[in-house]
């Protein structure tokens, strides 16, 4: 069946399917429209753009699509909804909407010498079996990484693949993830075929060799296994979009404008577990791979204001747009702006991912909706890998551009965590730092002249003038700064007294003694 067919099939699956009309009344209870699962998916039309973001406070808003909106909501966030009296139409769950049979079909490839996983779903068991056989395989370049456990105790799996996969070098780092949304599939399997394809061609093709060489990269193909195997280990057939509390891990984290918890839910264990591990690894770049729609969603999920990089954004967007839209079929990713909107123009979405990464991190994380369909047929997984894996190595690539380099202590030599400022143009926590324990940093952004602060604690700060940045082109800029003496380090901050205190107008300050 080809993509144009089964989208037909879909449309008649929605008109001919037994979803009902239903419009709040005092007999309808929320747990009318649940049975066994903890979530609802739905749909509402006639409401503007200012309403829908009201409601994306309420409920989780999915998509916008020729007036329609479509949704999500647990129980609680249902009860809400019908509060607001607004006629809607419960519709089949994307997890559902395949034969279990057909998600577990195989369909026969032979590659000698390869892993071959993109043609099909794995059961739980084959994911975690061809993660440890990808590190086991390739140990020299892959290493295979526990994020965590979901609360259903399963494995959140990652891989870095590095030229020095046990080292922490002065290289960007470029994090892939797919699935935090349980029923959003296809980028789970294509991200098992990104690390097949990487650790398969390096030392064969020059440019996978060259990137591997030069970037660390790590992959985490599903962000929510208990979501992805709701309905059981063998198949994401069942799949919910919320983790097994019920809760879109897409909402739950640290907001920008919201504050910490702005879904008004604790962080859930595979929350906190995705804000531990950038801690770690420190990534310069950020691609959260979604379904349900085909197009490059890049910040601000949240604000109306833009970012500081809006227009390097809009730059790389284009080239992932263009790119997949060139290899891809027909009319594919060409969805909003022709594959490209930033994120608040489409629909306002507090506690996402996105956001998070891009202001407590400092990393340039874009959220890139792949497939209209969330869970593929089996039969259109390779089409889509055709379509994407251009993209995905042009964004591993984009982690080099812009401006790189180390900044170390004058006198040491030794590598300095420190602030990358750009002057006139970082706002809103776009800065970005180099990171220990190589000094290295890499600052993506669009082509002009900037004048770049470097700083760090018990230093003199440096300003470097007339920096000149051409896209799709690396600068590369080293800096050493000098120690203050007279500055007042974490210590002496810890020991200086001011007194009396309370005050009464006139104090005194005691500076700690010389060791």
């Amino acid at each position: 069946m080809n993509r144009f067919d089964f989208l037909l099939f879909l449309a008649l699956f929605f008109f001919l399917s037994p979803c009902s009309q239903a419009q709040y009344t005092t007999n309808n209870t929320p747990n009318s429209f649940f049975g066994d699962r903890g979530e609802v998916y739905f749909r509402f039309s006639g409401t503007s753009a200012s309403e829908i973001n009201r409601l994306s406070h309420i409920i989780s808003v999915d998509k916008i699509s020729d007036q329609n909106v479509f949704a999500y909501a647990n129980k609680k966030e249902f009860e809400n909804f019908l509060k607001e009296d607004i006629p809607f139409t419960i519709l089949t769950a994307p997890g559902l909407l395949i034969p279990e049979k057909e998600l577990q079909h195989r369909i026969p490839v032979v590659k000698s010498g390869n892993m071959i996983i993109w043609d099909f779903y794995p059961t739980y068991q084959e994911y975690v079996a061809y993660m440890v056989g990808f590190a086991a395989s390739h140990p020299d370049i892959c290493k295979l990484d526990t994020i965590g456990t979901s609360i259903q105790d399963r494995l959140l799996l990652a891989v870095k693949i590095s030229d020095h996969v046990n080292q922490h070098e002065a290289e960007p780092g470029l994090f892939f993830t797919s699935s935090i949304h349980g029923d959003e599939t296809t980028g789970y399997v294509l991200m098992l075929h990104l690390i097949d394809y990487l650790i398969s061609n390096y030392g064969i093709d020059a440019r996978i060799t060259d990137m591997i060489n030069s970037t660390e990269i790590f992959i985490n193909p599903l962000a929510n296994p208990d979501g992805t195997y709701y309905g059981g280990d063998q198949s994401p057939y069942g799949a919910t979009r919320n983790n097994i509390n019920n809760i879109d891990l897409n909402r739950n984290f640290p907001d920008p404008k919201f504050g910490l918890h702005p879904d008004g839910e604790n962080w859930q264990k595979e929350t906190q577990a995705f804000m531990n591990y950038p801690d770690l690894n420190h990534f310069t770049m950020s691609a959260n791979l979604h379904g349900g729609s085909e197009v490059f969603n890049y910040p601000w999920d949240t604000w109306m204001k833009l970012t500081a990089d809006d227009t390097w954004w809009q730059w790389v967007g284009r080239e992932w747009a263009d790119t997949s839209q060139k290899y891809g079929p027909t009319g594919y990713f060409t969805d909003m702006n022709n594959g490209i909107t930033n994120g608040y123009s489409w629909y306002e979405i507090n506690g996402g991912r996105q956001d998070y990464m891009n202001y407590w991190q400092h990393c340039r994380e874009v959220t890139v909706e792949i497939s209209d369909i969330k869970l593929l047929p089996v039969n259109l997984l390779e089409t889509m890998w055709i379509s994407n894996y251009h993209s995905f190595l042009d964004f591993i690539e984009q982690s080099h551009n812009g401006i790189t380099g180390t900044v170390t202590d004058s006198i040491t030599g030794n590598p300095l965590c420190a602030k990358i400022f750009l002057n006139g143009h970082d706002m809103d926590s776009s800065e970005m730092f180099s990171k220990l324990p190589s000094g290295f940093y890499s600052r993506p952004v669009s082509e002009g002249i900037y004048s770049i602060t470097f700083s760090a604690p018990g230093y003199f700060p440096k300003t470097v003038d007339q920096v000149e940045v051409h896209n799709n082109q690396a600068i590369s800029l080293n800096v050493s700064l000098k120690q203050n003496p007279f500055s007042i380090n974490d210590k002496e901050i810890q020991s200086l007294r001011i007194f009396p205190n309370p005050g009464n107008g006139v104090f005194e300050i005691e500076l700690p003694a010389n060791d």
